[in-house]
């Protein structure tokens, strides 16, 4: 598997990608509704830099944006989706790793995830096993469509 920055032409397979989950609404504090160009300008041309990670098929793609501004410019924020086909290879861990080295070469020197719910204990598991700790708990802060009202978690790494 390869990870590579995005291109334009890439856009299509990152949308079909991203649709189902942002459709889902189980992860992400996206609209559910949200129109294809919106999720472009959010994934693709909001963030310093975007990533997919293929085998001749799109297994996944990541973005590396600013989290903050000013003084705290340095802290950067990362979002990742993984195919479903793809699930349990591995490719959540690749690219968060490599993440790390692409947000290290962009000037960042920490990064944070912003609300990592509690219901996804998989991510959660893979986070903290990649060395980010839960430095704060948002009470109540999500409206899962299946598990009602759940905490978020926000979590930092010093790269």
């Amino acid at each position: 598997m390869i990870i590579r920055p995005a291109t334009p032409d890439d856009w299509p397979a990152i949308w079909a990608l991203l649709k189902p989950v942002f459709r889902a609404g189980d992860t992400y504090a996206i609209d559910q509704d949200i129109a294809q160009d919106a999720a472009r300008a959010l994934w693709m041309d909001a963030p310093a830099q975007t990533y997919v990670c293929e085998d001749g098929a799109l297994l996944g793609t990541y973005y590396i944006k600013r989290n903050h501004a000013g003084r705290a410019r340095h802290v950067c924020n990362c979002g990742y989706v993984t195919a479903a086909a793809a699930q349990g290879r591995g490719v959540a861990t690749q690219m968060c790793v490599h993440s790390q080295t692409a947000a290290r070469a962009l000037g960042f020197t920490a990064m944070q995830f912003n609300l990592v719910l509690a219901s996804n204990s998989g991510a959660l598991r893979l986070w903290q096993r990649l060395g980010f700790d839960i430095v704060g708990t948002l009470p109540r802060a999500f409206d899962h469509p299946t598990q009602g009202v759940v905490d978020g978690h926000i979590m930092w790494k010093q790269l």
